[in-house]
């Protein structure tokens, strides 16, 4: 499975890019958004939707325990 990072690095920005692109943040840089895009196509990434979800806490299957 592809990373975010990884989509990153193939593009040449930071992971932080990565996230608005795929978020469609209109404040990155056309050219950047290319290069990500790009990156995207070539790595044939696809968000991990179960991590975006642990992430938000919003996952109700996975429990978090003190």
């Amino acid at each position: 499975m592809v990373t975010i990072k990884q989509v990153a690095a193939r593009a040449g920005v930071s992971f932080k890019t990565v996230s608005r692109v795929v978020n469609n943040d209109p404040s990155v840089k056309s050219v950047n958004r290319e290069k990500v895009l790009n990156a995207i196509k070539e790595l044939n990434y696809r968000p991990n939707r179960a991590a975006s979800l642990t992430r938000r806490k919003k996952n109700k299957y996975i429990r978090h325990y003190c």
